[in-house]
């Protein structure tokens, strides 16, 4: 953040040293630096974002309240019980997968 904070006191300093008609020029090899940099941390977002994949807390949570839901949906409601817990889970875990 001091970086920026120092390129932008830079560039207003070039600025009044050059005058009006250079100032278009400064300001626009300031707002590029910024867009690179913008960029860059974009770019490093959506590495982690993509390297971390699944989130162990929402698997070993989801394990962890199936146990309950299975007992309880299998004393009440059978196999097909048990089956739309699982299913509810795969569900759940997979769509916070994908966001």
């Amino acid at each position: 953040m001091s970086e920026t904070r120092d390129e932008l006191e830079a560039a207003i300093a070039a600025r009044a040293e050059t005058g009006a008609e250079l100032e278009p020029h400064v300001i626009d090899g300031f707002v590029e630096r910024i867009e690179k940099r913008i960029d860059e941390r974009a770019r490093e977002l959506a590495t982690k974002r993509k390297r971390g994949g699944v989130d162990t807390g929402l698997v070993l949570g989801s394990m962890a309240l199936s146990i309950p839901l299975l007992a309880i949906a299998g004393g009440l409601a059978g196999l097909a019980g048990i089956v739309f817990v699982c299913a509810a889970i795969v569900l759940v875990n997979i769509i916070a997968a994908r966001g």
